[in-house]
């Protein structure tokens, strides 16, 4: 027994003498220091104390929630992201269990959609939605970083312009090529709308610095980095195609299903709050967003979401 806390306080002083500090302060302020507790550690109080209605209409409380979590599972997931796109070497067994964790988050993302499907009235919805414009799920900075980090830049551009683009684009331009940046223009005109004004404002600046960090640092050129046995590892292949698939496809059409119920609940379509066409703009068949073409074949590449997807 005292040989092992002989051994801790070894390792103390090791410790806080590796970094100039005096091993004794530190142990000292243990005798004053207040144990923690959940509610501390957590923040629950603070956690709690975010989530401030526009409107009286009880649903609303359930939408604004409903997105914080989003955008807390978001940070997991770059969290995970980052350990292997920041990592020197990474394993094949290392990428497939990050690559696992990452699809469990999805996962869960995709089948809490039921929350918005069956947990709001849509009276009170297109109620309190009208509060909301010009903002949209759209301008989650956390779900783009994640795209950044997934792929290569190209397979995030507008399908129409990807033949444009190369090695030698500028990021600014391909940035401005992105496939997302259709749904906040006018086709006829290609002046921004508010929604993506108000995006670029608060995000431009961080995305093409994002743009530049992930160029040769995502997810996509980590596997192509491995070596040919590790690229050809069944698991690391099926956890890619997961991964992608419950991204680009599952969680996608999730969320279309949701947006419908909602926003052609009296038989026309409404616009998006953004003022987005939200059908074409969701729809996989017309994004053909793929992180990592080279582990699907010809066929699926080709028809892409289109069984997931309604005729419009």
């Amino acid at each position: 027994m005292e040989d092992s806390k002989n051994r801790l306080l070894s390792r103390i002083e090791e410790k806080f003498n590796a970094i100039d500090q005096n091993p004794e302060t530190h142990l000292e302020g243990l005798i004053w220091a207040k144990p923690i507790t959940y509610w501390d550690y957590i923040h629950t109080d603070s956690l709690l104390n975010l989530q401030i209605q526009r409107t009286t209409l009880p649903d609303e409380m359930v939408f604004i929630m409903y997105h914080q979590i989003n955008e807390i599972i978001f940070k997991m997931i770059l969290w995970e992201m980052d350990q292997v796109t920041t990592k020197t070497h990474v394993s094949a067994h290392f990428f497939t269990e990050k690559l696992n964790r990452i699809s469990r988050y999805f996962d869960m993302l995709s089948s809490s959609f039921s929350i918005m499907q069956e947990g709001m009235e849509t009276e009170q919805y297109l109620k309190f939605r009208n509060t909301l414009t010009p903002a949209s799920g759209f301008q989650s900075a956390q779900y783009r970083l994640i795209e950044f980090a997934s792929t290569e830049l190209i397979n995030l551009i507008d399908y129409r312009f990807r033949a444009t683009i190369d090695r030698n684009t500028s990021y600014e331009y391909a940035y401005d090529h992105l496939y997302w940046q259709a749904a906040g223009k006018d086709h006829k005109t290609g002046k921004k709308s508010t929604l993506i004004q108000l995006f670029e404002e608060k995000y431009k600046d961080e995305f093409v610095r994002k743009i530049e960090q992930y160029n040769t640092s995502n997810l996509y050129t980590k596997y192509k980095s491995l070596s040919e046995e590790e690229r050809t590892n069944t698991a690391l292949v099926e956890a890619l195609r997961h991964y992608d698939y419950t991204v680009n496809v599952t969680w996608v059409m999730a969320h279309y299903h949701a947006a419908e119920k909602y926003l052609r609940s009296d038989g026309n379509t409404t616009e998006a709050t953004g003022g987005s066409d939200w059908r074409k703009y969701m729809l996989p068949k017309y994004q053909r967003r793929i992180f990592f073409p080279s582990v699907w074949s010809e066929e699926e590449l080709t028809n892409w979401g289109v069984a997931e997807s309604p005729n419009l």
